[in-house]
């Protein structure tokens, strides 16, 4: 590994670069602050996707990218005379040692629950209105859910047992059946939402990322209908033209 003062080094040659590129580079002059936030955004889910092939190697080059854009970030609010690189970093410095007084103050904590409890509540006491005020509002539903949860579970808000969450998980369903049988659209939609926001709960009890455990269904689900497809293709054919029975088979087969 690289010691502190060739990381110190590395560091400084990026910032080096972005200094060049955006003073000679014309794309790198027309970005703003609005311009990159797609693209960070695409950056850290190409994170995502490295993290959970476990990918190192993959995952090196994602953090480089978002690393990229932090510096990017802090050389466009230097611009702007607002901020730069420095005081991104010395501001999360000074907020984690504050929100870590188990560490760098005289407050015990005996588990990583009690340290999130502490963070949550020394979060509440910055003047912020509610616990749930950092969770972004363009998060994805599910992902937002869970974060949700687990911020109110922060302050003391949860169940005891899995098996509560289990019993509330079957109480929604048995509303979303009763609204199935009275064919109500609306409640529908309201109970098989309480469904999925349940059934997130509980992945939380299993000790399971929700997001994560779907996009591992999302991605045998794609390995499997593609085995279907190339079958298919092998047979000089196309999926369309094979009979549901064939396609059934077929998938049998990919699991196997």
């Amino acid at each position: 590994m690289n010691s502190k003062a060739s990381k110190l080094e590395a560091f400084g040659r990026l910032l080096d670069v972005m200094n060049e590129l955006r003073e000679k580079c014309p794309w790198d002059q027309m970005q703003t602050f609005e311009t990159l936030r797609h693209l960070t955004i695409e950056e850290t889910y190409e994170l995502g996707d490295a993290i959970l092939n476990k990918d190192l190697n993959e995952i090196k080059k994602e953090l480089g990218d978002l690393l990229l854009h932090i510096v990017f970030y802090s050389k466009l609010g230097s611009e702007e005379n607002a901020f730069d690189i420095a005081d991104v970093i010395n501001d999360i410095i000074e907020k984690l040692i504050y929100r870590h007084p188990h560490i760098y103050g005289d407050v015990y904590a005996s588990d990583a629950e009690e340290v999130k409890k502490n963070w949550e509540a020394l979060k509440l006491s910055e003047g912020k209105q509610s616990v749930l005020e950092g969770v972004p509002k363009g998060l994805p539903a599910l992902i937002k859910a869970q974060r949700m949860q687990e911020k109110a579970a922060g302050v003391g808000f949860d169940w005891n047992t899995k098996q509560q969450v289990w019993s509330k998980f079957e109480e929604e369903l048995a509303e979303l059946d009763e609204a199935l049988l009275k064919d109500n659209k609306k409640a529908i939609e309201a109970e098989f939402g309480d469904v999925l926001f349940s059934l997130i709960n509980y992945a939380r009890f299993l000790k399971i990322n929700p997001e994560s455990a779907l996009e591992r269904t999302n991605q045998k689900f794609i390995r499997r209908f593609q085995y279907i497809e190339d079958q298919a293709k092998a047979q000089a054919s196309s999926i369309d033209k094979l009979s549901l029975d064939e396609m059934e088979a077929l998938w049998q087969e990919a699991k196997s």
